[in-house]
């Protein structure tokens, strides 16, 4: 068993009689739950699908290809819907992250007995939904379309953001702080000219990568009915059309890499 010491030399050591048991246990123990597991999953699966599964995914290939070109002029605002989606829901979320990241941070928050848990639970609360099942809630409250896709997106990414954000808040340098209290500045001008301009950095890049993130939650929403692109490959694949399916596929492929594009040069200028 290697052992570490403090001179970052590597000294090894002959196993207890002990140790080796338990070593032995944990690696036995392991083994019988991935084994439990495996017959579960295997009683609860069809084999015969299983193994016919190339011959039916290349006679959807061979359906799906060529794509159906000329559908492109109907995709033009399903994926405007779906940029849009994205866009304000990242906005929408970024003004309700921010107060709730300095309710959460331990050295901004007022109270840290009453308010920080409360906050720490909307973040929790926000992450732990998937902006899917968010959207299929939205639906049956406000209706199906854009509006609902907008605002599951926008709640998703409450959490996230607040996280990130809070946890810049707390790692920003205290120095500025005292140095701009020792002034007598009030505490909004402390949060204005000490603590802001130290996570200005941290918070444009994580609204970047959120809005990126959010492209692609965005593009699936419209399978339960939020609008956007997605509404158009659930429509296509409920008639089988496959042609336009690829299509679809493709212009959802080339949005992320744009995203994905866009995002990488913004955080690039930011850093």
């Amino acid at each position: 068993m290697p052992v570490t010491q403090h001179d970052d030399t590597t000294v090894w050591h002959r196993r207890t009689f002990k140790q080796t048991l338990a070593h032995s246990a944990m690696w036995l123990g392991g083994l019988a739950v991935f084994a439990y597991c495996w017959m579960q999953i295997s009683n609860s699966t069809t084999w015969f699908f299983v193994w016919d599964a190339p011959r039916i995914a290349g006679d959807i290939w061979s359906r799906a290809t060529p794509p159906k070109w000329e559908y492109i002029t109907q995709l033009g605002r399903p994926i405007w819907d779906t940029l849009n989606i994205a866009t304000l829901g990242t906005l929408i979320s970024l003004c309700l992250a921010v107060p709730v990241a300095f309710l959460a941070a331990h050295n901004t928050t007022p109270s840290k007995l009453f308010i920080r848990p409360v906050a720490l639970f909307i973040i929790v609360a926000t992450r732990s939904i998937n902006s899917l099942i968010w959207a299929l809630l939205l639906i049956a409250i406000i209706g199906p379309g854009v509006f609902a896709g907008v605002v599951a997106i926008a709640i998703r990414s409450i959490g996230f953001c607040a996280k990130l954000l809070y946890e810049a808040i707390e790692e920003i340098d205290s120095v500025q702080v005292e140095a701009i209290t020792a002034t007598g500045a009030s505490r909004w001008q402390v949060m204005a000219f000490g603590i802001v301009p130290q996570i200005m950095p941290a918070f444009a890049g994580i609204a970047v990568f959120r809005w990126d993130i959010n492209i692609r939650e965005s593009t699936v929403l419209g399978l339960v009915g939020a609008g956007g692109i997605g509404l158009q490959l659930s429509a296509s694949l409920n008639v089988l059309a496959w042609p336009q399916v690829s299509l679809i596929l493709l212009v959802i492929l080339a949005a992320v890499v744009i995203s994905e594009w866009v995002s990488a040069k913004v955080r690039g200028a930011i850093i």
